[in-house]
């Protein structure tokens, strides 16, 4: 596989720093129908379909090298565990399921943070033919009926329920019916329920020939993951997803982020291994023989500092996060030249997933890069579903536009004509799910009649005419909505819009709402941003009504550009209140939830649609 050229051929900026990326070489055939087919001509590379029993094998063939690190508690020093020591707790937690002889597809569920403790009881599961399902601890914090949490209990149907730290949900789990399941802790004076085992003992139990003859007696179809979506539109549906569906996916990562991107060496990342993203790129690391850094921070209040210590700390040649993560890591590295310095030293590739990264901020990172290396940094997507396993599209060809990439090895992405611009975005391949768990009618619904998975999303080419260029983002079908006035909003491109009139002064922003005469926006501050654009703390920016007449001003200039109905608007609110997980407005990985958003803050949803609005309300008339 040969990497293609680091050096843009279009324009005479700085050159990418080599990424080693996969060559560009696809197969496009139209139909008669007028839909796309696209893949890649470079086939697949050879992967063993039996990722515990790779991930063990990399593990025993270096016992003394660190595997996993993580500060203890979360913000103190480095504690490390070694891959030695890691497969003697996948072992013994294996050895202990097999014990119990658990009937057949018997699921383990587990809770908590990213750990050693949720790295092994995962693949230990996995070894022992017990699918394993991580889950939010969210889920047992929300409060109230735990509506989530019993829903998910109800389909997976765990045998095992492995929660690290059950202090902070004793109350839920005192609150469910745990008879049948066994609750493995390291916690278990905090747990009330029928069957408690301790966590340190089950991961010590000796392993017997048993576990080696359990992992060859694996099948590629078995399942070996219940994941979860991310029930932004209902309750989360439970995908069954196979051995060959997560080799196949984590082989398909690697080979696209090129072979001189050393998955061998650290890794720092925050993304939780209950979702398919955060589980992937612990895949990758652990097959290969890196360090992975587990970073207890988020892009959220009170936890950025925690990840920005970090990457203080740890420089990275590879660095992933949602688009909200890089706009606020954009603001840190603006105001911190030591954390610059540090985050650009050995960086070679950055990748975004869970949204439409906002290409402003794009461009802000990618000049910080050029001032700091002399050399842009390539910035990938992965764009893909839990469906999907993790992502199917990625960026490999050097480009500054933000995108979703092109079709990974193995993948065909069927794109079906939606109107003149944009097309439905579908996929088939070895990384794809075969559906729910026990829901054959959503399953059916989620494939069309040639098998391809239904992803929900519009895509337009970056290149007009020209699917080799990439796609972007254009939009969920589910997030078009009609205005009182019959006129249809495109809520990805509308929203893609108004984010660069906006920056670096907003960070995020929910456009508000269908049914109604107009659009509004409810919208995040940067305090970076406004500092630098203002030279006023955020607080008096609001109280003096500077930000909000800099809103107003830049709102009126993209009014101006985008007059029609469906892009322009005309009122907006501030946010101060960050977006709360809690309330499902903002997921785990960092993404934010538009109805979440618009429901639980419908307050400030009326505030925008008043006859009268108040005093805080930015109102743009139609002259400005």
């Amino acid at each position: 596989m040969t990497a293609q050229a680091a050096q843009s051929p279009t324009t005479d900026a700085p050159p990418f720093r080599d990424a080693g990326l996969m060559t560009v070489d696809l197969e496009v055939t139209g139909r008669p129908d007028g839909a796309l087919l696209v893949r890649s001509r470079i086939p697949l590379a050879d992967h063993d379909w039996n990722v515990p029993r790779a991930i063990r094998a990399t593990a025993r063939s270096r016992p003394e090298a660190p595997a996993l690190a993580r500060r203890e508690g979360g913000t103190g020093d480095w504690r490390y565990t070694t891959y030695g020591q890691l497969a003697d707790q996948i072992d013994g937690f294996a050895q202990w399921l097999l014990d119990r002889k658990l009937p057949s597809g018997a699921a383990v569920m587990i809770m908590g943070g990213n750990s050693p403790a949720f790295a092994a009881a995962s693949l230990g599961a996995m070894a022992a033919g017990a699918p394993a399902a991580p889950v939010s601890l969210l889920y047992a914090m929300l409060g109230g009926d735990l509506g989530r949490l019993r829903h998910v209990m109800d389909r997976i149907r765990p045998a095992v329920l492995v929660i690290e730290d059950a202090r902070p949900v004793a109350a839920a789990l005192a609150s469910l019916d745990l008879d049948g399941v066994t609750v493995v802790t390291a916690t278990p004076e905090a747990v009330d329920a029928p069957h408690v085992a301790d966590m340190a003992e089950v991961f010590a139990m000796p392993a017997t020939p048993a576990v080696e003859a359990s992992l060859e007696a694996l099948r590629p179809d078995d399942h070996a993951n219940y994941l979860l979506t991310s029930g932004s539109t209902g309750l989360p549906k439970v995908v069954a997803v196979s051995y060959a569906n997560l080799a196949a996916n984590t082989a398909q990562g690697i080979q696209a982020t090129g072979e001189s991107l050393r998955w061998d060496g650290r890794i720092l990342n925050w993304l939780p291994w209950h979702h398919t993203a955060g589980a992937s790129v612990l895949r990758a690391t652990l097959l290969a023989g890196g360090v992975f850094y587990v970073d207890d921070g988020k892009p959220l209040p009170g936890l950025l500092d925690i990840s920005l210590r970090n990457l203080r700390e740890i420089p990275v040649e590879y660095y992933a996060n949602v688009p909200l993560g890089f706009a606020l890591l954009a603001d840190a590295l603006e105001a911190d030249a030591d954390l610059r310095r540090t985050f650009f030293s050995e960086l070679r590739l950055m990748l975004f997933g869970g949204a439409a990264l906002a290409q402003p901020v794009y461009d802000r990172i990618q000049k910080m890069a050029v001032e700091e290396t002399g050399q842009r940094i390539m910035m990938t997507s992965a764009y893909g579903s839990t469906e999907t396993t993790a992502g199917f599209l990625a960026g490999y060809a050097y480009t500054d536009k933000v995108g979703l990439g092109l079709p990974l090895p193995a993948v065909t992405l069927k794109l079906v004509p939606h109107d003149d611009t944009r097309w439905e975005v579908r996929v088939k391949g070895p990384n794809v799910t075969r559906g729910y768990l026990d829901d054959p009618e959503r399953s059916a619904q989620a494939f069309d009649d040639e098998g391809f998975y239904c992803m929900g999303d519009l895509a337009t080419f970056i290149t007009p005419g020209d699917v080799t260029g990439g796609l972007a983002f254009a939009g969920r079908l589910a997030e078009e909505f009609k205005l009182s006035t019959g006129t249809w909003v495109y809520g990805g491109p509308a929203r893609e819009a108004v984010l660069t009139a906006l920056s670096p002064l907003i960070t995020e922003l929910v456009l508000c709402e269908e049914n109604r005469p107009y659009l509004g926006i409810l919208a995040w501050p940067s305090a970076e941003g406004v500092k630098r654009e203002l030279g006023l703390e955020i607080g008096e920016a609001i109280t003096s009504g500077r930000l909000g007449e800099a809103v107003r001003e830049r709102l009126a200039a993209h009014n101006r550009a985008h007059p029609m109905a469906s892009m322009r608007i005309e009122r907006a609110v501030i946010l101060t209140a960050p977006p709360n997980p809690n309330a499902h407005e903002v997921s785990d990985k960092g993404s934010i939830n538009r109805r979440g958003v618009i429901d639980n803050r419908s307050r400030d949803v009326a505030r925008l649609y008043a006859d009268q609005p108040d005093a805080g309300v930015i109102v743009v008339a139609a002259g400005d």
